[in-house]
């Protein structure tokens, strides 16, 4: 009778070898630089297109008769911004 072909069967033993193995590993540094300086990028970019759209928008803002004026509208635009430059500082020092 032939051996069976066992090299497919998995133990809980192995997967949980596995898994620790395969834990969170750190990335190089010129990926950290990356994804650091494109969030970073994207919150300096959104605030300054974000208040500039505000600016040039401003009266038809104020002539609209929505509940959202200026002040609620520029901190929705720095609230964003802060975060994306908040992840951006994140992820280089994690």
């Amino acid at each position: 009778m032939p051996k069976e072909n066992t090299s497919w069967d998995i133990t809980p033993s192995d997967m949980k070898k596995t898994i620790n193995e395969e834990k969170y590993k750190d990335d190089c540094l010129a990926c950290k630089i990356t994804g650091s300086l494109a969030f970073i990028g994207l919150g300096v970019y959104s605030f300054v297109s974000g208040m500039g759209n505000l600016s040039k928008q401003e009266k038809a803002i104020l002539k609209s008769k929505s509940p959202y004026r200026m002040g609620s509208r520029r901190l929705g635009v720095a609230t964003i911004s802060a975060t994306l430059v908040g992840m951006g500082v994140w992820r280089a020092l994690h």
